[in-house]
C-alpha cells in the first residue's frame, strides 16, 4: 500500500494548462510551514467532455513538478471511477477514488447481510466511540438497514479495488479513496461505522472517505447548510474513523476527504479546528475552482481575453440546460439572477470579474452567474486552440489568479494555525 500524506489537497485541471501555477501555490504554503500534498484529479466525464487521456494530466503535472524543482510528494487521482472507467486511468495514475454511489441503496444479498450481521455483534447495543459524548445506540434493525443500503457498494468497491490491484500488479503504488457523496441523503456518523466495518471485511485499504455531509457542496460556491450540524457531524466522522482504524485494522493515515470541498469558505475554519484539535488528516478536493480563475484572468487582461470570457458566458447562457444537467445535485442555480448576454457584453473587465470571483463582499458578486460557469468548461473545450491559446497569451495574469486564489483562500485559512 502506497502510503497517503497527511494532508491532500485536490486541484483540477480542465485543461492541463495550469499545473505550474497550482503548484506554485504549494510552494509558497510550504515557505509558510504548510506542508500538504497536491492531488491532481480530473474526472472520467470531465476528459470526455474536453476530449483528453489522464495521460496528459500526468505529463502536465510531472512538467511542473520538474520546472519548479518540486521535491514533496504528488499524486495524481483517477477521480469518480468504476469498472468501466478505470482502465484508462490505470498507467498514469497513484490515487483511485472509487465511486459506488450508483450502488448505495440496492439491496444487498439477505445471506450477506445476515453473514455481516454475524460478524459485528460489536455493532448491535450501546457502542461507546471515543471522543462523542453520547454513545450510539444502535438495533439489528438498523445495522441491517444500513447493510442493505451500503453493503453492495462496498462489495463493488472491491471489485473496483480488485480490478485495480491486478491491473497495476500489486498494491504498493497507489492510494485508495472511496467516494459515497454524490447520493442524495448523507450519511450519519453510525451509518459511516457500519459502512467503515463493512469496507474493512472487503480487504479494502482506505486511505480516504467520502461521505455525504449535510448540507449543500454545491459546484464553486460556499456551503450552503446549518453549520452547527456540519460541525458536529464532522467531529463525529472524525472519531468514528479513528475508533474504525482500532477496531477494524483499516490503515492508519485513514481520514476525511471532502468532496466540491472548493470554495466552502465558511466552514474551512470549523474544518481547521477539527483537524487541529485531534490531530487528523485531511483531504479535500477542488477543481472547477482553477478553471474559474482563469477565466477571470482573461476578463482582467481586457480587450480580446475579456471578448472571449463574454463569449463563453453567452454560450453557457444559451446551452445552460445541458451543461447543468451532468451537475444536478451539485449546483442551484436561479434563472431570475442570471445577466442577459447582452447586459453582460456591456460590462467593463471590472464588472465582469466581480461577478465571477468569489468575494461575498463584494456587491456585484453573482453566485448562479459563477454556477453555470463552472459548468460550462465545455464551452471553453469547444472553442479549442482558441481557447488555449488566449490562456497562453495571457499566462501571467491567469497565473496570478489561480495561484492566489489557491493559497489566500483555501490553503492558507484550512490550514494556516491560527497561532502561525
Amino acid at each position: 500500500m502506497k502510503i497517503c500524506p497527511k494532508f491532500t489537497f485536490g486541484v483540477g485541471d480542465r485543461f492541463a494548462n495550469g499545473a505550474h501555477a497550482q503548484l506554485t501555490a504549494f510552494i509558497e504554503a510550504k515557505k509558510l510551514g504548510i506542508d500538504i500534498t497536491p492531488v491532481w484529479n480530473k474526472s472520467n466525464r470531465e476528459h470526455n467532455i474536453i476530449g483528453s487521456e489522464p495521460v496528459q494530466t500526468r505529463q502536465a503535472a510531472d512538467k511542473a513538478v520538474a520546472d519548479l524543482g518540486w521535491t514533496g510528494d504528488y499524486l495524481l487521482d483517477a477521480d469518480h471511477i468504476n469498472l468501466t472507467t478505470v482502465d484508462r486511468f490505470v498507467a498514469p495514475c497513484d490515487f483511485f477514488t472509487l465511486d459506488v454511489a450508483d450502488d448505495i441503496g440496492t439491496p444487498a444479498d439477505p445471506a450477506d447481510v445476515a453473514a455481516f450481521i454475524g460478524r459485528h455483534p460489536e455493532l448491535v447495543g450501546t457502542v461507546a466511540i471515543e471522543g462523542i459524548a453520547a454513545p450510539f445506540e444502535i438495533t439489528r434493525a438498523d445495522i441491517e438497514k444500513t447493510a442493505n443500503q451500503f453493503l453492495k457498494a462496498t462489495q463493488k468497491a472491491a471489485a473496483i479495488y480488485q480490478h485495480i490491484v491486478t491491473a497495476k500488479g500489486g498494491t504498493d503504488n497507489f492510494v485508495t479513496e472511496v467516494s459515497m457523496d454524490e447520493t442524495d441523503s448523507p450519511q450519519t456518523p453510525p451509518e459511516l461505522l457500519v459502512i467503515l466495518a463493512a469496507i474493512a471485511d472487503q480487504g479494502i485499504p482506505i486511505q480516504t472517505i467520502a461521505p455525504k455531509f449535510t448540507g449543500r457542496f454545491n459546484k464553486g460556491v460556499d456551503y450552503v447548510g446549518d453549520r452547527v450540524q456540519f460541525e458536529k457531524e464532522f467531529h463525529d466522522d472524525l472519531a468514528v474513523i479513528a475508533h474504525a482504524v482500532k477496531s477494524y485494522g483499516l490503515p492508519a493515515t485513514l481520514k476525511l476527504s471532502v468532496h466540491s470541498g472548493s470554495d466552502k469558505f465558511s466552514i474551512y475554519p470549523i474544518i481547521r479546528r477539527a483537524i487541529e484539535r485531534t490531530g487528523a488528516g485531511l483531504h479535500i478536493k477542488t477543481a472547477g475552482t482553477n478553471w474559474l480563475e482563469e477565466i477571470i484572468g482573461l476578463a482582467e487582461a481586457g480587450g480580446a481575453g475579456l471578448a472571449l470570457a463574454k463569449t463563453i458566458y453567452a454560450k453557457a447562457l444559451e446551452k445552460k440546460a445541458a451543461l447543468c444537467e451532468p451537475y444536478a445535485t451539485v449546483i442551484d442555480i436561479s434563472d431570475a439572477n442570471l445577466p442577459s448576454t447582452d447586459e453582460v457584453n456591456g460590462w467593463t473587465s471590472e464588472q465582469f470579474t466581480s461577478a465571477l470571483r468569489h468575494d461575498q463582499a463584494n456587491p456585484g458578486y453573482n453566485a448562479d452567474l459563477r454556477q453555470l460557469l463552472h459548468v460550462g468548461f465545455k464551452i471553453a473545450a469547444q472553442l479549442g486552440d482558441t481557447y488555449l491559446n488566449a490562456l497562453r497569451e495571457n499566462s501571467q495574469i491567469v497565473a496570478k489568479n489561480v495561484t492566489g486564489n489557491l493559497l489566500e483562500r483555501h490553503i492558507k485559512p484550512l490550514f494556516l494555525s491560527r497561532s502561525a
